[in-house]
Parts: C-alpha cells; sequence; structure tokens
C-alpha cells in the first residue's frame, strides 16, 4: 500500500512538472562587442538581454516558450561578427539575432541575415542599416541624420555657422561623417576642416590642432569609442575654447569620466534614458525609463546607458511581434512592422514596411554635461 502512495505522489509530482514545462524553446543569438574597444557598447547590451531574457523564463517565457539567449562577444570585429552571425544561424538555428553593437559589423552581416531570412535587429546607430532597406533588417536607435539635423539647429541657436568635423575610421564614424557633409548646406554650415581619426587612437593633438588653426567656431566629433574622450582632453589641453558638439554615440557617462573636466559643456544628441527622472510626469517615457534604469543599475551595480537602452529596445520588439505572432519567423517579422506606439527607451516606435527603424527626430533630446553629469539643455 506504501509503495502505491509513494507511486501515486510520483506520478503527480511529474503531471505538476510538465504543467510547468515550456511549450518549446526560442532561440535568440546575440553578436555584440562585449569587450575590446567598444564594450562601452557591447556590455551593457549583454547585461540587458540577460536580464530581461531571465525575467521573461520566471513568468513563463514568450507565449508559453521558453528563451535561450546565445551571446557571441566579436570585440568590435567584423570579420567575428560574420562568424558568429553564420554560426548562430547554421549551427544554432537562432529565431533571430539581436546586434552588432557597431554599424561596421551590422554592415558586414546585413546581407547574411537577409539571404538566410533571419530577423535581425541591430542596436547600431549608421542609417545605411535600415536605408536601403531589407526585408529582415531592423534597427533600435535613432537615426544619424536626424542626430546631425539637431546639432545644427542647435548651431543656428548659438549663430554657429563655420565648423570642423573629426570622425573615426569606423562604419558609424563614416556614416555619421557622410550626414554632416550632405545635411550641412541646407542649414547654412559651413566645414572648414573634417578630419578622421584611428578608433583606437590614444593621441589626437594633432588634429584638433589643424582644426584650432583653421578658427572654427565649433567641433563636431563623430564617433563611439574611447577616442571620442581623447579628442575633448586634447582640445582643451591645446585650448581649443569652442563648443564641442558629439554624436549619440556619447550617451554613455564613462565617456564624461574619461574626458575629466574636458567634457564639461559638451552638447549632444540623444535619447531621454539619460535625463528620465527629470522629465515631466506624463511623458509617456518615463515610467518605461524609470523602470529599466532601476532594473540594471541594481543588478549590475552600475550606471544605464542608452546603449544598454539599444538592446532593451531590440528585446521589447522582439517580445511584441512574438506575442501577436507565435514563434514563427515570417510572421513574427510582419508583425514588427505592423507595430505602433511601443515606448522603448529611445522614443516611441512605429513601424512599417517603409521604416524599420520606426523612430522620428522627436526622439532625441539635446543634452549637455554639467558637473560630471548630463542634463537636458537649456
Amino acid at each position: 500500500m506504501k509503495a502505491v502512495k509513494v507511486i501515486l505522489v510520483l506520478f503527480l509530482l511529474s503531471i505538476l512538472v510538465i504543467g510547468q514545462s515550456y511549450a518549446g524553446t526560442i532561440k535568440i543569438g546575440a553578436v555584440l562587442a562585449v569587450t575590446g574597444p567598444a564594450s562601452f557598447l557591447g556590455a551593457p547590451e549583454a547585461k540587458t538581454l540577460e536580464m530581461l531574457v531571465a525575467e521573461a523564463n520566471s513568468k513563463g517565457g514568450i507565449k508559453g516558450n521558453k528563451l535561450e539567449l546565445i551571446v557571441k562577444d566579436t570585440g568590435g570585429n567584423p570579420e567575428k561578427a560574420i562568424s558568429f552571425a553564420k554560426q548562430l544561424i547554421e549551427e544554432d538555428k537562432v529565431f533571430a539575432i539581436v546586434g552588432p553593437s557597431t554599424s561596421g559589423e551590422t554592415m558586414k552581416i546585413k546581407n547574411i541575415a537577409e539571404e538566410a531570412k533571419t530577423i535581425l535587429l541591430s542596436c547600431a546607430a549608421a542609417e545605411v542599416i535600415v536605408n536601403p532597406m531589407a526585408k529582415y533588417v531592423f534597427k533600435t536607435p535613432q537615426n544619424d541624420s536626424f542626430a546631425v539635423i539637431k546639432i545644427f539647429e542647435q548651431m543656428k541657436k548659438m549663430g554657429i555657422s563655420k565648423v570642423g568635423v573629426v570622425s573615426s575610421n569606423t562604419g558609424f564614424g563614416k556614416a555619421g561623417k557622410e550626414q554632416i557633409e550632405k545635411l550641412a548646406k541646407d542649414h547654412g554650415i559651413t566645414i572648414l576642416l573634417s578630419e578622421v581619426y584611428d578608433k583606437a587612437a590614444s593621441d589626437l593633438t594633432a588634429e584638433v590642432t589643424k582644426l584650432k588653426a583653421n578658427n572654427v567656431q565649433a567641433v563636431i566629433n563623430w564617433s563611439i569609442e574611447p577616442a571620442q574622450a581623447i579628442v575633448l582632453k586634447n582640445a582643451k589641453q591645446i585650448g581649443l575654447n569652442v563648443p564641442m558638439f558629439q554624436s549619440h554615440g556619447f550617451g554613455n557617462i564613462g565617456y564624461v569620466k574619461a574626458a575629466g573636466p574636458a567634457a564639461e559643456g559638451v552638447i549632444f544628441p540623444a535619447g531621454r534614458l539619460l535625463v528620465a527622472e527629470t522629465l515631466a510626469d506624463n511623458n509617456p517615457q518615463k515610467g518605461v525609463l524609470l523602470q529599466y534604469k532601476k532594473d540594471y543599475e541594481a543588478k549590475f551595480k552600475e550606471e544605464v546607458s542608452t546603449f544598454g537602452g539599444h538592446g532593451y529596445d531590440a528585446f521589447i520588439i522582439l517580445k511584441a511581434a512574438i506575442e501577436k505572432a507565435g514563434a514563427d519567423k515570417e510572421k513574427v517579422r510582419d508583425a514588427i512592422e505592423g507595430i505602433k506606439n511601443l515606448v522603448g527607451t529611445a522614443g516611441i516606435f512605429n513601424f512599417s514596411d517603409k521604416d524599420h527603424n520606426g523612430l522620428d527626430i522627436n526622439a532625441f533630446e539635446m543634452l549637455t554635461v554639467k558637473d560630471g553629469k548630463f542634463i537636458v539643455l537649456k
């Protein structure tokens, strides 16, 4: 009799376990620069994805499907990005890929994802990622052309018309430089000098000295690497005392800390995550931003960045599409194009079959650095 009771208990336990089991597993690949010169981007993206996947699984996954996150660290190397993307698609059979962290890496794997009909949600900003548009390729950061326009609009307010440009020799740097040169004339901006520097540079005194010699009224520095902080430090060291504008690639307080006092007064466009506490209570993004900031900083004991936010947005976009369409790749791809009014960290996403970024220029705020912190530019 005792044996029968034991068998019955085991049977009931097995039913309970089966009842808690997942319907299936959705593999999400992540191709990110977790280490290396672009780790300011990839490390917070990877941490954010790990946090969100764990949270989703603790609540039963998505539509009853368990999530499995497979992170590949490229170190910011485009060739590694190619290899990892192929591995994730061909060997791991992932449902979708989040990343890469940089524009150069994304452009290397854009066609790979497209040909494999694998959804790619890039965390990089260059507009060429989605223009020309590819059916399976999307991105979460705001367009660099919008960032350039916001900078030029601010320059007009400040009476600035003659500028110098420095940019890194990366996909992001190249794309930004092209947008600056393309849009300058229409906004009454004359580029007196444009210099390209190596992303791994440790001294950029020669470049900023040329800017000073050309009597520029302001400098636009377009980069995502730590070298952008070196530009600021070297400019201060030689007495180049003009307004310094950075791209939206400056949205990590680590760059401010690296530049020290030289970062004071820097002006740049960014999403609202960095100034979430100062937003009006009726701002539709405030709740999402504060919750993400609270969760991330409590878990990882470091300040949140817009870059981790790009990973957050990629995840919630994919999650929303799976919730609507189920675990069917083609239906999920279509569902992403149908997403409207999804509140993310970079802005409010409205995708379509003609727009695979889903954000407009209003996703940006102009920020500045005051006393070592980011604040809204007044």
